[in-house]
């Protein structure tokens, strides 16, 4: 089995790599956090001294980083990918960037005879040590077709969307209804509570019915139990509905919705909650109702 590249090895990139390694794959890792790289060396995997040794070293490389910036510099900085980067390889950014940021980093490996597919994923940390991420890709077919397999690994739903920057816009569009269905569950939830049910009830009433949602799943049983311990941290999706309010805003999209949900997020972060899931968007709501939405101890 040729060597897989690595690249970016935090909350999400980890346990995805640690996934490859138990399916058998070779990996050359590379992360700025050398206790990171040294965890998945003790695995199996091979460090590689920078992004551009891990490209000379692998046919397929993956990077899965924070933001634009990030993965512009990992890729196109120095010591990146392009420096090291073989005509005939393939680049797989799973990092949720801007569209126009993926096209843009395309273009410059294109020169150098790489194919890049930008591959973000939904589904947080769980998913991501499941191994059940869903994963929307933007590229050509046949590159696709070819790296499918190592995706699969990662991901238990894995679908081509079009061509170079769709996977990203797919992800904001997932991240603008994941943000707004986790505030209309911490609108409702807090207006229940306050009005004196309890919200445990209210939810097992509902989640069988159209309320009912793999977020409303996934983050009421942790709001109940005031766990905000991240999954996917409410700074990150900040930086997603940013992402998305200047994509809408080329586009000349109205996004009043998103606006609104970005604002109570940036108010949380101000807070210094940024680092808490999602999820804890429901203390803003918390704070204003005065009260706490938490499960009725027996």
């Amino acid at each position: 089995m040729e060597k897989t590249g690595f690249i970016g090895l935090g909350i999400m990139g980890k346990p995805m790599a640690k996934n490859l390694l138990k399916a058998g794959y070779k990996l050359v890792v590379y992360d700025i956090n050398e206790d990171a790289t040294a965890e998945l060396v003790n695995e199996g995997a091979k460090a590689g001294k920078s992004s551009a040794d891990v490209a000379s070293q692998c046919e397929v490389i993956i990077t899965m980083l924070p933001n634009s910036p990030d993965v512009k510099l990992a890729v196109l900085g120095k010591d990146g990918v392009i420096d090291g980067v073989k005509t005939g390889s393939v680049l797989i950014d799973m990092s949720s960037i801007a569209p126009l940021a993926s096209r843009e980093i395309s273009e410059k490996l294109l020169q150098k005879g790489a194919i890049m597919l930008d591959a973000p994923v939904s589904g947080g940390e769980p998913k991501a040590v499941e191994g059940t991420l869903a994963i929307m890709v933007g590229g050509p077919e046949a590159t696709f077709n070819k790296v499918k397999g190592i995706l699969e690994v990662m991901g238990a739903s894995v679908k081509l969307v079009g061509d170079i920057g769709s996977g990203n816009t797919t992800k904001l569009a997932n991240q603008i209804i994941v943000a707004l269905n986790i505030a209309a569950i911490g609108e409702a939830m807090v207006l229940a509570t306050k009005a004196g049910v309890d919200p445990e009830k209210v939810y097992q009433a509902i989640r069988g019915g159209l309320a009912g949602s793999t977020a409303l799943d996934a983050k009421m049983p942790l709001i109940l139990d005031g766990n905000f311990k991240p999954g996917f941290r409410i700074e990150l999706h900040i930086k997603d509905l940013m992402n998305a309010l200047e994509t809408a805003s080329k586009l000349e999209v109205p996004s009043l919705l998103t606006s609104e949900v970005l604002r109570i997020m940036k108010s949380l972060q101000s807070e210094g909650k940024g680092k808490d899931d999602h999820g804890g968007l429901i203390q803003y709501y918390e704070n204003e109702a005065r009260v706490k939405v938490r499960r009725k101890l027996s």
